[in-house]
């Protein structure tokens, strides 16, 4: 009787098959590493390239956002709910929680002058600056507005050179570009476009109450003060 004999392996094929088998979970590795990389891309709600290609502006040592912002999303990825109807508004103000609009809810008007949130959304943990920026703070505005001449001129140079009613434009020496967005009231209702900027920054006054930056159509005037969490205004960003 004939001993079965096991035919002898080749080597250099076994070392081949060894290398597909490498070659094709290292190729399993690196798309699973690029699909994470980009949900986290998605995720963050802004990526890298659309961060550096924010317009922006120096004045002195600062680096502002050229236009008011217009996100719809916190920087985790997060939406922040977009409230229409004015019951919607006035319900995320008496909660506490964080809403946007569009001034009229004209998607038009966002192209021209950002969105109107309220300070619940500029207070919120979860970030309603892009990535590599911050929402402005009561000592950003301080610093521009006394390196462009003080409260009292200022707005000359901060404000836009067209877009305001009446003799509000200015002469935008700064590249600031103030435009004239409006606000939303606590209760819900529209006002002041092509008359008054309004700029929520990061300071709280009290519980109901935080400060502000407002330019009106007297052409020199930024003044500071302090107004209901619940209203709807705009927002500049500066370079962290």
């Amino acid at each position: 009787m004939v001993g079965y004999r096991r035919k002898a392996e080749n080597p250099s094929i076994k070392s081949k098959q060894r290398n597909n088998s490498f070659m094709k979970n290292t190729v399993k590795f690196v798309i699973a590493i690029s699909l994470t990389v980009i949900l986290i891309g998605l995720n963050s709600g802004v990526t890298k390239a659309q961060s550096e290609s924010v317009k922006s502006v120096k004045i002195g040592s600062q680096v502002w956002m050229l236009e008011n912002l217009n996100v719809s999303k916190f920087r985790n990825g997060d939406p922040v709910p977009e409230a229409k109807t004015n019951e919607e508004w006035v319900k995320a103000g008496k909660e506490g929680k964080p809403a946007w609009c569009y001034y009229d809810n004209k998607v038009e008007n966002g192209n021209i002058y950002g969105k109107l949130y309220n300070w619940y959304a500029v207070s919120d943990p979860r970030g309603l600056a892009p990535q590599g920026w911050r929402v402005s703070t009561d000592g950003d505005w301080k610093f521009v507005v006394d390196f462009l001449g003080g409260d009292d001129y200022c707005g000359i140079e901060m404000k836009s050179s067209t877009g305001w009613t009446g003799k509000g434009n200015g002469n935008n020496k700064s590249g600031f570009t103030g435009l004239p967005a409006g606000n939303r009231s606590k209760e819900g209702e529209f006002g002041h476009l092509g008359d008054v900027a309004y700029w929520w920054n990061t300071l709280p006054r009290d519980k109901d109450f935080a400060w502000y930056r407002v330019m009106d159509v007297s052409p020199y005037y930024v003044y500071r003060t302090n107004y209901w969490k619940a209203c709807g205004m705009s927002v500049r960003c500066l370079k962290d």
